[in-house]
C-alpha cells in the first residue's frame, strides 16, 4: 500500500463534544496531544457521553495553550475553561475504570454544561495522563495509559472502508440514511489509499515518524447512529455493521491503537503497514 496517506487528523477536547480538525498533532503515550483530556460526569461521578446525551454532538471545544479550552454551543455563550491545577481530585468512572480527575475551577463549566443538556453534568480533567489511567492490560504493555478515550490512546479508520460500509448501507434498508460522514466514527486518524477492510490484518503502523501497535478492531456503539451536526439519531450505520461486520460478537469499524514512541503526526503523512 505505497499510496497509504494520512487524510485527516481530529481531537476531541471534551470527551463526547464535536471533533476538533487539526492539520498536525503531536502524539503522545497516551493519545494525541489535547485528545480527551476533559469529560463530562453525571452526579454518581459516572462518564456521560453522547449514548445518554446526543446533544453533546452540538457542544465545541477549542483547545487553549497550557490545556484550557473555549466551549461553544448553539444558543449559548461561548465560556473559557482554564485547565485546574493543584490538589483536589476526585474519583471519576469511565465505564469500568475508576480514575482519578480534577473538577473544572468555580461552577461556570458545569453550569454550562448543565443547562445545554437539561441535566446535572460536572466537567473534570485528566492533570496526569501518565499515570492515572492503565490500558485495558489484556491488551496493553506495562505502563501505557489512556486519557479519557473510550478505551485505547488513538482509533485509526480508513476512507476506503467507510465507502464500503456506505455502499452496504446503500443497498440496505435504511438506505435513505447514508451516505454517512466519517465524523459519525469519531477517530483520530484517517487514512485514505488502502483497500477496504484492509485494517483487520495490520498489527503495526508508522505514521510519517511515529509507530503504532494496531491493538483490536473497535466495537461500535449508538454514537455512530448520531448524526454530529443535529444530533438526530438513525438505525445506521449499526444495521449494516451487524449484517457485515460482527467479530467476537462486536459491531466493529476501525481500529484502536497505541503509540510506540512520541512524535507529530501531519495531514499527507506517509503510512507504512510495518506488519
Amino acid at each position: 500500500m505505497a499510496n497509504a496517506r494520512l487524510q485527516s487528523i481530529h481531537v476531541h477536547p471534551v470527551k463526547a463534544t464535536r471533533s476538533l480538525s487539526l492539520l498536525e498533532a503531536a502524539v503522545e503515550p497516551w493519545g494525541l496531544a489535547g485528545d480527551r483530556r476533559w469529560m463530562l460526569i453525571d452526579d454518581g461521578g459516572k462518564v456521560v457521553t453522547q449514548r445518554q446525551q446526543p446533544r453533546l454532538a452540538l457542544a465545541a471545544a477549542e483547545l487553549l495553550p497550557g490545556g484550557g479550552v473555549v466551549l461553544s454551543a448553539p444558543g449559548r455563550e461561548p465560556l473559557t475553561v482554564p485547565a485546574p491545577r493543584g490538589a483536589g481530585t476526585v474519583v471519576v468512572e469511565v465505564f469500568r475504570d475508576k480514575v482519578e480527575a480534577l473538577p473544572a475551577a468555580g461552577e461556570a463549566a458545569h453550569s454550562w454544561f448543565s443547562a445545554l443538556l437539561g441535566a446535572s453534568v460536572r466537567l473534570v480533567y485528566l492533570d496526569e495522563p501518565a499515570t492515572r489511567r492503565p490500558v485495558d492490560p489484556r491488551y496493553a504493555l506495562p505502563g501505557e495509559t489512556v486519557s479519557f478515550a473510550d478505551g485505547f490512546p488513538l482509533l485509526l479508520t480508513t476512507t476506503a472502508s467507510l465507502d464500503a460500509l456506505n455502499s452496504l448501507i446503500a443497498g440496505g434498508e435504511h438506505a435513505d440514511e447514508g451516505p454517512l460522514p466519517m465524523n459519525r466514527f469519531r477517530p483520530n486518524v484517517v487514512v485514505a489509499g488502502t483497500d477496504p477492510w484492509a485494517e483487520d490484518g495490520w498489527s503495526r503502523v508508522t505514521v510519517g515518524e511515529v509507530a503504532f501497535r494496531v491493538v483490536k478492531p473497535c466495537g461500535r456503539c449508538v454514537v455512530t447512529t448520531t448524526d454530529q451536526g443535529t444530533a438526530g439519531r438513525g438505525r445506521e450505520p449499526l444495521h449494516s455493521l451487524g449484517r457485515h461486520r460482527r467479530i467476537d460478537g462486536k459491531l466493529v469499524f476501525g481500529q484502536n491503537l497505541v503509540p510506540v514512541g512520541r512524535g507529530t503526526v501531519r495531514v499527507g503523512d506517509p503510512v507504512r503497514i510495518v506488519e
